[in-house]
C-alpha cells in the first residue's frame, strides 16, 4: 500500500513544480534541507517567464538557495526572506533585494503556524522506510512545522540523508509530491581557531561540572570547548546544533546523558551540521533524537534540564552587558537564532549557566569587541539583563547580580590590556564608575 502511494506521487523536479501558482507563498528546508533539484525547476519556470511572482521564505540560505532563486536575474520575481542572514543573501539584504525577519529561532515555527498562509513547502527528506515514513533527517527546526501548516508539500527524496529519529517521521500519506535526486550533503567545519580558543576553552569548560547537559553553537571556540571536556564524565547534549565536537564527547564516553532530568539518555537537537561522519554517525542512532526548534530552543523546556550549560559566541559586548551577536558595520549580519533562548532557558535551568564566549580582539588585534557603547546601527541581541557569564582569553565573570559599576569593571577586565584604560575612561564618562 505504502509502495504504491509512493509510485503514484513519484514524479520529475519539472511536474513536481509546475501546479506552484503566481503569488504563492514557498518555505523550503535550510542548509542541509534545502532540495537542489527541487529549487533548480522552480528557478526555471520563473526564467522560463512561466511564473510571474513569488514569496521564498528560509533561514540561513545556502548554495543552492544562491545559485537558484537568489540569483541576480530572478530579483525582480521573488519576494525573498530570511530568518537568519547567511553569506548567501548577506549582501542582499545589504540593498534591499532580501528581507530579514527578526526573531528569536524558538518562535519561528508559531510564525509559520499564526501568522503566514503558506501554501508549498520544499525539503530534503530521507529514503521511506517499510512503514511508509521518510524522516527530516539533518534538519527539524521550522520545516516539520510548515510540512503540515502548508497547502502542498513536495519532498525531494535523497539517499544521503541521514535518518534521524525523534519526532521527525514524516508519513508518505502526507506529501503531495516527491522527487527522486541524489545529492551530496552540505558539509561544514568549524573554521580554524585562533591560539587563544584553547584558553578559552579551559576556562569555559572549567564551568562544566560532571552530569551537567551542555548546548554549543557552531564555531572554533565552542568546538575548543569540547575538546577540554575529555574528563568529564556523564555529560548531557539539549542542543539547537548537533555538531562534530558533540558527537565526539559520545563516542569517547563523555557524554551519556544518564544524568538529564529532561529525555534522560538521548542526545537533543534540532539540526545536525558537520561532515559526512557525523551525519553517518547520527543514522539510524537511537540515542540520538531531532525535534522541532519549538521544542528544543523553548526556554521553558531548556529550564527542565538541570544544569544546563550553554555556550555561544558574540561579535560585540559593551559595557552595560549588551551583547551583540548579528550584526556588523551597521548592517544584520547574521540573526539572534537561539542565542536568547538558549540564555534564558539556561538561568532558569537548576544549577544552569549560560556563557558567552569571545575573542577580546578582532580584525588582528586592531579593534576591541569589548567596547564602551554598541556601535551605530548595532543590533542587541542579549539585553544587558539577560547576560550572565562573559568569557575571553583574559577571564570569565559572573554579570548576574552586580551593580552597573561592578558589570562594567567586570567586563573591562575581560579586554585586551591596551584597550583597558581606554575602556575605564569611557566607563567614567558614561558615569559607570
Amino acid at each position: 500500500m505504502v509502495r504504491e502511494w509512493y509510485e503514484k506521487k513519484r514524479v520529475t523536479p519539472e511536474r513536481a513544480v509546475a501546479e506552484i501558482a503566481d503569488g504563492s507563498t514557498i518555505v523550503h528546508g535550510m542548509v542541509c534541507g534545502e532540495p537542489p533539484a527541487l529549487l533548480g525547476a522552480l528557478a526555471a519556470r520563473l526564467r522560463a517567464g512561466d511564473l510571474k511572482k513569488v514569496r521564498i521564505f528560509s533561514l540561513l540560505p545556502g548554495k543552492h538557495a544562491s545559485a537558484t532563486y537568489l540569483a541576480p536575474d530572478l530579483s525582480d520575481c521573488v519576494d525573498s526572506f530570511t530568518w537568519f542572514v547567511s553569506p548567501a543573501d548577506r549582501n542582499l539584504v545589504r540593498v534591499g533585494l532580501n528581507y530579514f525577519v527578526p526573531n528569536e529561532f524558538h518562535q519561528v515555527p508559531r510564525f509559520i503556524r499564526e501568522f503566514m498562509d503558506v501554501d508549498v513547502t520544499l525539503t530534503t527528506v530521507s529514503p521511506m522506510d517499510k512503514n511508509g515514513f521518510f524522516t527530516f533527517g539533518a534538519v527539524n527546526d521550522y520545516i516539520s512545522t510548515a510540512a503540515r501548516a502548508c497547502r502542498k508539500l513536495i519532498v525531494e527524496v535523497n539517499p544521503l540523508m541521514p535518518r534521524v529519529f525523534g519526532d521527525s517521521l514524516l508519513h508518505i500519506s502526507e506529501v503531495d509530491a516527491l522527487i527522486e535526486h541524489e545529492a551530496p550533503m552540505l558539509e561544514s567545519r568549524p573554521a580554524e581557531a585562533k591560539p587563544e580558543a584553547a584558553v578559552i576553552g579551559r576556562l569555559v569548560a572549567a564551568e562544566v561540572p560532571d552530569g551537567a547537559t551542555i548546548q554549543v553553537g557552531f564555531g572554533g571556540i565552542p568546538n575548543a570547548v569540547c575538546e577540554y571536556l575529555l574528563d568529564r564524565k556523564d555529560l548531557g547534549i539539549h542542543s539547537e546544533l548537533f555538531c562534530p565536537g558533540l558527537a565526539e564527547l559520545i563516542k569517547k564516553g563523555v557524554a551519556t546523558g544518564r544524568k538529564k532530568t529532561f529525555h534522560p539518555r538521548k542526545h537533543l537537537f534540532t539540526n545536525v551540521l558537520g561532515d559526512r561522519e557525523l551525519y553517518d554517525f547520527v543514522h539510524d542512532n537511537p540515542s540520538c533524537e531531532s525535534y522541532p526548534v519549538s521544542y528544543i530552543n523553548h526556554p521553558a523546556n531548556i529550564a527542565r534540564q538541570d544544569q544546563l550549560i550553554s555556550i555561544n559566541a558574540t561579535i560585540e559586548v559593551d559595557l552595560l552587558g549588551q551583547c551583540n551577536s548579528e550584526s556588523l558595520d551597521g548592517a544584520q549580519y547574521s540573526g539572534t537564532g537561539g542565542q536568547l533562548d538558549f540564555v534564558r532557558g539556561a538561568f532558569d535551568s537548576k544549577g544552569g549557566k549560560s556563557i558567552i564566549a569571545f575573542y577580546s580582539t578582532a580584525r588582528d588585534g586592531k579593534v576591541s569587541r569589548i567596547v564602551p557603547q554598541l556601535r551605530a546601527g548595532a543590533v542587541v541581541t542579549v539585553p544587558r539583563t539577560a547576560t550572565h557569564y562573559l568569557a575571553t582569553e583574559y577571564g570569565i565573570v559572573n554579570l548576574k547580580g552586580k551593580s552597573t559599576r561592578d558589570r562594567a569593571l567586570a567586563i573591562i577586565s575581560l579586554a585586551h590590556p591596551k584597550f583597558r584604560d581606554d575602556l575605564l575612561r569611557e566607563a567614567e564618562n558614561q558615569y559607570l564608575i
